[in-house]
């Protein structure tokens, strides 16, 4: 007789994204006595090459638009798949909420990720006032970031248990070091100072921010480079702000080598959750200038392992990236307090414990 527990993720889609990674992450290092199916309610992605082999997946094609015959089939679907529990997420997810009660389970768990490009600030009404009435099918909650879970408790005002676990890198895939292949490959001198970002170019992460300040630094640094790293729908409107030195590179699959090739790590978005791609610079011993909102202020601290910015102010960015390009010895040392930081408070071990524990106790709860 099988005894392991089955969660059963319900996720939009599993393409590229920070949410997809950190699910493929749990399911890859879960304990022996887990079994994990993901319920993809449009498709699945590229991230499926991710989890292990033999996981199940279960892609249902939805239309856009809200439908009680889609509910209907997903309530299905989770039924077949007979979980323990069943793990939604985010706003695209609540699906899942009505469709398990339907289905006949009780045992739900609902995670925030990060609010989307459609409602940037939480501060939907009516989402505020579903998720509220949805909360009454949840057992427990668990949120990536304290600001997000602040906003579940005083915000929606759930009145469920709300844990807060921080996302965790591979800190022995994410390692400090110095690779010149990919400047060597872009045609970018050795000694050029080379600013990165990774993040889908959607308004929500703002890189018109990032490339207005870097316009600036490069009217007078001219050895400075910027890669962006990313796909979406505002990659026509940025190519047209972006003066020389701008790189636009697509979606990548050698994360590492890029970061290896940076001095700094930027991330100016408009709101953010836990961002895997700070973590990951920080893992690799890189500076990160961070927008200060949403999750991001949990992980770089103002600077001792980056730098803090106002979300949307080129000038205070400006600085930031002058400051650092100045001052080798503070990137050094900023990098490896944040290295420091990685691989004491985000590794991976301490993230599957976290949701394994959550998961457990609802498991039990009547």
């Amino acid at each position: 007789m099988d005894t392991r527990l089955k969660i059963a993720h319900v996720v939009h889609s599993f393409g590229i994204g920070g949410m997809e990674k950190g699910v493929a992450t749990l399911i890859r290092h879960a304990s022996d006595d887990m079994e994990h199916a993901v319920v993809c309610l449009t498709r699945s992605g590229d991230t499926v090459r991710q989890l292990p082999a033999g996981t199940e997946v279960i892609e249902l094609g939805k239309e856009p638009g809200n439908s009680l015959h889609f509910v209907l089939r997903l309530a299905m679907a989770l039924k077949s798949l007979h979980p323990n529990v069943v793990h939604t997420r985010n706003w695209a997810g609540t699906d899942g909420v009505l469709a398990s009660r339907l289905a006949g389970i009780r045992s739900v768990v609902h995670s925030e990720h990060g609010f989307g490009g459609e409602n940037p600030l939480g501060d939907s009404q009516k989402r505020i006032w579903i998720y509220r009435l949805l909360s009454i099918l949840v057992k427990e909650y668990i949120c990536v970031s304290e600001p997000l879970a602040r906003w579940l408790l005083e915000i929606v005002r759930v009145r469920k248990p709300v844990s807060q676990i921080y996302n965790g890198i591979d800190i022995e895939y994410y390692k400090p070091r110095f690779d010149s292949s990919l400047r060597v490959e872009l045609g970018i001198p050795p000694q050029s100072f080379v600013i990165g970002i990774i993040a889908s170019l959607y308004p929500i992460k703002d890189h018109a921010t990032l490339i207005g300040a870097f316009n600036k630094l490069r009217q007078t640094e001219t050895d400075a480079y910027l890669v962006i790293v990313g796909e979406g729908a505002e990659r026509e409107r940025l190519e047209a702000l972006s003066t020389e030195g701008v790189l636009f590179l697509g979606n990548r699959n050698d994360v590492p080598r890029i970061l290896h090739a940076l001095d700094v790590f930027v991330l100016c978005s408009l709101n953010e959750g836990i961002s895997n791609t700070i973590l990951e610079a920080m893992a690799s011993g890189l500076p990160v200038i961070a927008s200060n909102v949403g999750g991001n202020p949990d992980l770089v601290s103002d600077g001792i392992t980056g730098w803090l910015f106002p979300a949307g102010n080129v000038e205070v960015l400006t600085d930031r990236l002058y400051a650092y390009l100045h001052s080798p010895d503070t990137r050094q040392m900023h990098g490896k307090r944040g290295r420091d930081a990685a691989v004491s408070r985000y590794n991976i071990s301490s993230m599957v414990h976290g949701y394994e524990t959550v998961w457990r106790r609802v498991a039990q709860k009547p």
